[in-house]
């Protein structure tokens, strides 16, 4: 299947579009992205429901009817909104998917505050501005673009944007639609966050299309103690069994391998990479045990994509300055290869910690589901634009490292497929992490990048 999909990547032909949209269309993607940046949507220190209102806020202005926008979910903070632009019914909807949500950020962690919209040397700053406000802001700017334009496609094009992708659990929106609004967002196929561009020195090389992920699940490490007075200390003491735990964590590493996604985008870069690693590269995406081991070392999302990951993420322990701790915890974060099962993830955690001292619990653990088959109509549709766009640079497979709402539908039998258009820097990801931020250009080019796909895609 993938041997297709890389001759795919051969230029074929121009779409003649523009790298940048329209100055007046530019206007309205930036000030959709900077409310929504602005707007505090994290799980415990915001709400998604006031980014939801203000989209449908929007879309009314622009022309929607309020049967064609749907704001709800699962409890008043955490609403979606779903909005439906109507086609002439000739083939089934697509459904165009974001989340409003965004991992919780610390003024005092940053270089500036990470919920003030910040544009500075070429980049826009901002909690949110990768991960996934990007995406949300271009998926509304573009239909209300298609109203204003009379644009009719041959299908409906529905975008949901969700509560708490980044939270999960029971307010996550997409589970929450599928469960009780399904009607709202089925479809034949969605286009999702996951895929990005990437560079490596300031040189766009691929554009990817995320067609799996890894799965995730929290793990909760936990020792309990009688405790005591801290000035009778004992060798038994909670705190030293968990460090220990996680120093042997930390000195683990879960076996490097690939998969069919995998093996199709190794062998991809190989021809394409310009960092010296070409021949690793090729012989990585046959199983080389030592080409795997350079290939792991020369990147950490390299590393990400060859093997299950787990790493410790937050601490908490003792109940007081003069006292032997009574408790030591520590989350541990697992994002897990596709064909790697709990039960294999468990036992060899336990193997490596070799304490029977420390409890593992599972606390949090997200569905796998299996990859999407490439479709050839998306395929040629993003290779023809990529290479009219920016030419030379090649569209490879992808398995995302992090976990996307793309899991769920995967289950739920609507194929899923991660592309955006926004190039970054392979080995500088800052979505989850300090100062996140997304070049400029690389937003409103994947404006015109997801405009022009979208339109491929449903055009009659």
């Amino acid at each position: 299947m993938f041997r297709s999909i890389l001759l795919l990547a051969i230029p074929l032909c121009a779409f003649g579009a523009s790298p940048m949209p329209p100055e007046s269309e530019q206007r309205l993607a930036r000030e959709i992205y900077k409310e929504i940046v602005e707007i505090k949507s994290g799980f415990s220190t915001g709400a998604t429901t006031p980014v939801a209102e203000a989209i449908a806020r929007r879309l009314r202005a622009a022309g929607f009817s309020d049967t064609d926008i749907f704001v709800g979910g699962a409890i008043p903070a955490k609403a979606n909104l779903v909005v439906r632009y109507r086609g002439t019914g000739e083939r089934k909807p697509i459904l165009l998917l974001a989340h409003t949500d965004v991992v919780e950020a610390k003024r005092e962690d940053w270089s500036m505050d990470p919920f003030v919209f910040t544009e500075k040397d070429g980049y826009f700053y901002g909690r949110g501005t990768a991960d996934d406000k990007a995406q949300v802001a271009v998926w509304i700017a573009n239909l209300i673009r298609y109203k204003r334009e009379g644009y009719k496609p041959a299908r409906d094009i529905i975008v949901a944007l969700t509560a708490d992708e980044e939270g999960g659990g029971p307010y996550n929106g997409v589970d929450w639609l599928l469960k009780n609004h399904r009607d709202l967002i089925d479809a034949e196929f969605c286009l999702n966050e996951g895929g990005s561009g990437q560079m490596v020195e300031g040189k766009r090389v691929s554009n990817n299309i995320q067609a799996a992920e890894k799965w995730y699940l929290d793990l909760r490490l936990e020792v309990r103690n009688k405790g005591g007075h801290s000035s009778v200390p004992v060798a038994d003491n909670a705190i030293y069994h968990l460090a220990n735990a996680l120093v042997h964590l930390s000195q683990f590493a879960f076996p490097l391998k690939t998969n069919e996604v995998t093996r199709a985008y190794f062998a991809g870069m190989a021809k394409i990479d310009t960092s010296g690693a070409n021949a690793d590269l090729g012989k990585a995406a046959q199983n080389d045990p030592e080409a795997l081991k350079r290939i792991a070392a020369a990147s950490p999302a390299w590393n990400s994509m060859l093997r299950t990951t787990c790493v410790a993420t937050l601490l908490e322990g003792g109940h007081a300055y003069n006292a032997l701790p009574q408790l030591a915890a520590a989350n541990v974060n697992c994002r897990v290869q596709p064909d790697d099962s709990l039960a294999y993830v468990l036992d060899t955690l336990k193997g490596v910690i070799a304490d029977n001292q420390v409890a593992v619990s599972i606390t949090n653990q997200e569905e796998n589901s299996p990859g999407s088959s490439l479709r050839p109509d998306i395929l040629r549709a993003m290779s023809r634009l990529t290479d009219s766009m920016w030419s030379g640079v090649t569209v490879l497979p992808t398995m995302s490292t992090g976990a996307t709402d793309g899991r769920a539908l995967r289950a739920s039998g609507i194929p899923t497929y991660g592309v955006q258009g926004f190039f970054s820097e392979r080995d500088d990801v800052r979505a989850h992490g300090r100062d996140e931020r997304m070049m400029v250009r690389s937003f409103y080019e994947g404006q015109t990048f997801l405009y022009e796909l979208v339109k491929t895609l449903t055009a009659p």
